[in-house]
């Protein structure tokens, strides 16, 4: 992968050093640094949850949607970037949970960063 910048290289090297999680019931492998989570997602995240102090993010909606499901989301972090897409799949999987907005944040002059908390 060529990076653009030096924060972009600066973000990948930090981003590869953490540990990740990565649920699924297809693969049978995954990445350095990555543990495959394949069965029993609420046991796995109460422990990383109990066990790790700070943030977690999750990426995916059906991940996601099965984590608030479960009481496990403290807050959804939207950042919205003006880039019209034709397809794809939805960020909330299924209904959307009841959200109310905490904050919000200009990030840069395209983005904006939405905080929301269950509602």
């Amino acid at each position: 992968m060529e990076f653009r910048s030096s924060d972009q290289r600066d973000f990948a090297e930090v981003w590869r050093s953490q540990p990740k999680w990565v649920v699924s019931r297809s693969l049978s492998l995954v990445g350095p640094k990555a543990t495959l989570v394949s069965n029993d997602i609420e046991q796995v995240f109460r422990g990383l949850k109990n066990e790790f102090a700070g943030e977690s993010d999750v990426a995916g909606p059906e991940s996601a949607r099965s984590l608030t499901a479960l009481g496990l989301i403290d807050d959804d972090r939207l950042y919205v970037h003006p880039i019209v897409l034709g397809h794809g799949k939805p960020f909330f999987a299924g209904r959307r949970p009841p959200l109310r907005l905490l904050n919000s944040n200009l990030i840069d002059e395209t983005v904006i960063r939405l905080t929301y908390v269950p509602a």
